[in-house]
């Protein structure tokens, strides 16, 4: 026994299936009248093939209507008229073109302009350019456009859903009337005052990232340059915001004790807020006195010193001008200011430097924490030291230096890093023993020197001299691969891998022979890693090569001049990029369970 709603299903999704051909079959023929035609007529682009007899139009049921004219006309929008009173290049449908213009264009870069595509039938206006007329024309076109789809809007009965609402402004006319449609508020004198102090009061506890730094009276003044290149004083500076601008100040040489922004005290006064309660101070650090012809000089004490005005014969000077302000802020990870620090550098002004040109610093340091600058984040930038590390015994942690910070490696090299000779003008190997030249990623070094050596000295003894100005003093072990390797992650280092070369010479006796060590070469292999828009730099194999020949040995009384010399190369080994896509995503389109509600 079959249910008794299947008959009726049938009947409603062959009548769908049937306005749905009647639509595909009838289509809009095309008008081009001007740019105030309004209409379009429908017609048919042939007879259908079908032989079915032609159905009695019905007439409309009560819930259709006619279609509300649409709230944007199509006709007067184009979206590419950017410029006012100018004519946008290939924009078709701007007013501000002549046919002058038209005859640059190259296409229209909006050739069709529609309204709502979530209607059945809507306007559309086609643009073009005929090239066959001179000089050339646009050509507009205003159709009616069928939207094909099954689940389009038909007709609307709500004509303000077409666009948005515009909020109604309450004035003295319509107050009354807003205030019997809305729920009522209230608003008094005392709630207004307590919701404006509570949004000049920092609701929390701490500072947090750019948040104005508080002082006593107001907030901690950093002057920097906004419109111009003039300084501009009421700036605040910003919690954890690192800064360093340069800014000119138009001042008045007859009136510099009188400025503010050239005193000390005008820095070193204010007193900033550690938790919006308890005020830290600023403790002036150092004070360095630049003359008028450059010279420095710190002086011993910390005391305020005020701008005076001095008369030298014919001209004026103005001595304790500052010209150079850095602020150093201690802060903890709870967000709370605990130390602050400052640096001046003060100068003399004439009026050959009027108007002066200062400069202001800030940074942040956090508690207990010591910085390490980095040579990448993570890949490393051509131009910065290359991060290395050894391990000076078996079963000791892992050592490592990156930058110019000296760590616990127990060797008279500063730089603490992988280092080659350092060059000098007198090329003597023994004028800056201990000096080295760090190795600086993407560059291509070499450096060299000479070496006088007498008879008198044991050829064991020469070798071991040669090899000590070669590697320097704890020469290492590994190479970070990224510019912020971290020691803990020893497995991800490079290990550097030694090679050591003999070339003897043929015409040289070998009981006669000294072998020395003559060369250093150092061969970093790097490849890009990562995205192809922003690769990162990593290095992947260090090889270091000590090349030996064989000197003869001198006789005694005789000296003779060695070069010793070390080189350094990059070489790129990346493979050649290949740009790779995911696959299309698999499109699970899905009617809802309710859809042929309520005939099942």
């Amino acid at each position: 026994m079959r249910p008794r709603g299947l008959p009726l299903l049938l009947v409603v999704l062959l009548g769908c299936w049937a306005s749905v051909s009647a639509q595909t079959e009838a289509t809009p023929a095309v008008t081009t009248e001007g740019l105030n035609s309004t209409e379009a007529a429908l017609a048919t682009f042939g007879t259908s093939p079908s032989t079915r007899p032609p159905r009695t139009p019905r007439a409309p049921g009560p819930s259709s209507g006619p279609r509300p004219p649409p709230v944007t006309d199509v006709a007067a929008l184009c979206v590419c008229d950017l410029s006012p009173a100018q004519c946008d290049v290939n924009c078709c449908c701007d007013p501000d073109c002549s046919s002058v213009d038209f005859s640059v264009f190259s296409a229209c870069s909006v050739p069709v302009v529609t309204g709502d595509s979530q209607f059945c039938s809507q306007k559309a206006v086609i643009y073009s350019l005929n090239f066959t007329a001179n000089p050339p024309q646009r050509v507009f076109e205003l159709v009616d456009q069928i939207n094909p789809s099954i689940f389009c809007i038909h007709i609307t009965n709500y004509k303000p859903a077409l666009s948005f609402i515009n909020p109604e402004v309450p004035d003295e006319n319509n107050f009354d009337t807003l205030m019997k449609t809305s729920d009522g508020f209230t608003l008094n004198a005392e709630s207004y005052i307590s919701f404006t102090t509570k949004l000049d009061i920092p609701t929390a506890a701490k500072y947090e990232y750019g948040v104005p730094l508080q002082t006593s009276d107001s907030f901690l003044r950093f002057p920097s340059s906004l419109t111009s290149s003039l300084c501009t004083d009421n700036n605040p500076a910003a919690f954890l915001v690192n800064q360093a601008v340069k800014c000119t100040r138009k001042i008045n040489l007859e009136q510099c004790e009188e400025i503010e922004a050239l005193s000390m005290a005008f820095y070193s006064s204010p007193e900033i807020l550690r938790v919006f309660t308890l005020q830290v101070p600023i403790t002036v650090q150092s004070i360095v006195i630049q003359s008028l012809n450059k010279t420095l000089t710190r002086r011993e004490d910390t005391d305020v010193l005020q701008p005076t005005l001095v008369n030298a014969g014919h001209f004026s000077l103005c001595v304790n001008v500052v010209l150079e302000v850095k602020y150093s802020l201690t802060y903890t990870d709870a967000g709370e200011v605990t130390k602050a620090d400052l640096s001046f550098l003060l100068g003399t002004v004439s009026s050959v430097v009027v108007p002066l040109q200062q400069k202001f610093e800030i940074h942040f340091l956090q508690e207990n924490t010591q910085p390490v600058p980095l040579s990448g984040n993570p890949g490393y930038v051509v131009g910065l030291p290359l991060a290395a590390g050894f391990q000076p015994h078996k079963g000791y942690p892992f050592w490592f230096c990156r930058g110019w910070i000296y760590s616990s490696l127990h060797t008279t090299n500063r730089y603490g890093q992988l280092t080659i000779l350092h060059s000098t003008t007198e090329q003597d190997c023994l004028a800056l023993e201990g000096v080295r030249t760090p190795v600086l990623f993407g560059y291509t070094m070499q450096s060299g020197c000479k070496l006088r050596l007498t008879g008198a000295l044991p050829c064991q003894l020469v070798a071991q001299k040669v090899k000590s100005l070669l590697w320097g003093q704890g020469f290492p072990d590994y190479v970070a691969p990224f510019g912020n390797s971290q020691a803990q992650d020893m497995l991800d280092w490079v290990p550097i891998h030694f090679i050591t070369q003999s070339f003897n010479r043929k015409h040289f006796v070998l009981q006669d022979s000294c072998q020395l060590p003559g060369a250093l070469v150092i061969e970093v292999k790097w490849t890009k890693y990562g995205s192809l828009l922003n690769p990162q730099a990593k290095i992947v194999n260090v090889t270091a090569n000590l090349i030996s020949s064989s000197f003869p040995e001198a006789n005694s009384g005789n000296e003779r001049t060695i070069l010793i010399s070390t080189a350094v190369t990059f070489v790129d080994v990346s493979a050649p990029a290949e740009a790779g896509f995911r696959a299309p995503p698999a499109i699970n389109a899905r009617l809802p369970f309710n859809f042929f509600f309520p005939f099942v």
